[in-house]
């Protein structure tokens, strides 16, 4: 007996705004009781002895540590941007608004 009717296809295709025949209906209620059965399968084959796990191997990070490096100065910086005023890159306004 599916657990999955044709109405409640019927019902997740109008959410999903699918247009679906009659015919996908049935075929459809069966894709998804199938899939429904195989995520409650798998969900018993978890036991208590197995700890929840994120990932099946562990991972260690690849990434170099940070260093402090010098950065540019405010004058370099600023050095070859289109427009500078104030001490600060010149942009567009982009909104109507008074400052």
């Amino acid at each position: 007996m599916p657990s999955i009717s044709r109405a409640e296809v019927a019902h997740l295709a109008r959410l999903a705004r699918l247009a679906v025949t009659e015919e996908e209906l049935d075929l459809f209620a069966g894709q998804l009781d199938q899939i429904v059965a195989a995520v409650a399968q798998v969900g018993q084959v978890a036991d208590q002895d197995i700890p929840p796990t994120s990932h099946a191997v562990p991972l260690t990070n690849v990434f170099r540590r940070d260093q402090v490096r010098p950065g540019l100065t405010q004058r370099q910086a600023l050095a070859s941007a289109p427009a500078a005023e104030d001490g600060r890159f010149r942009v567009p306004r982009i909104l109507g608004e008074e400052a």
